[in-house]
């Protein structure tokens, strides 16, 4: 495993930034090892509701970044992030588009060299699903 660390900057936001990092670098499989650093505000998905409806909540803040994972490709990102407000309330989702970087954030990914991951379709769920090509085979 290789990895990449970088700096986010004020006026750039979270999601599209980890994306922009891992077209540059053209990271076919990765993992977010490490992300450091706050947010403005955040835009989360929710859990998938009773109706089949999922919530997209808006966080204001200043808010820290308390955690952050995912499972990262061309194909797209699959992002979960956890974050805390001023009175040290922590709410987590699905991190979304549009979260504008607050001072920093550190971010190291994590390139896994003997894989490929891509993302298909699923008709159980309705998203684009994982799938891990190592490889020529299809895992």
């Amino acid at each position: 495993m290789r990895t990449i660390t970088v700096r986010l900057k004020p006026g750039q936001y979270f999601r599209e930034g980890i994306e922009e990092v891992v077209a540059r670098h053209g990271v076919a499989a990765g993992v977010i090892l490490s992300a450091v650093g706050g947010v403005r505000y955040a835009f989360l998905r929710m859990p998938k509701q009773d109706s089949g409806e999922h919530t997209v909540k808006k966080i204001d803040g200043p808010l820290e970044i308390v955690s952050c994972t995912g499972t990262l490709s061309p194909d797209g990102c699959h992002i979960h992030a956890s974050v805390s407000d001023r009175e040290g309330r922590c709410y987590g989702g699905h991190l979304k588009e549009g979260c504008p970087v607050f001072f920093t954030v550190e971010l190291v990914i994590g390139v896994l060299e003997d894989a490929i991951y891509k993302r298909l379709p699923d008709t159980e769920t309705g998203f684009d699903e994982l799938e891990v090509v190592t490889g020529r085979f299809l895992v």
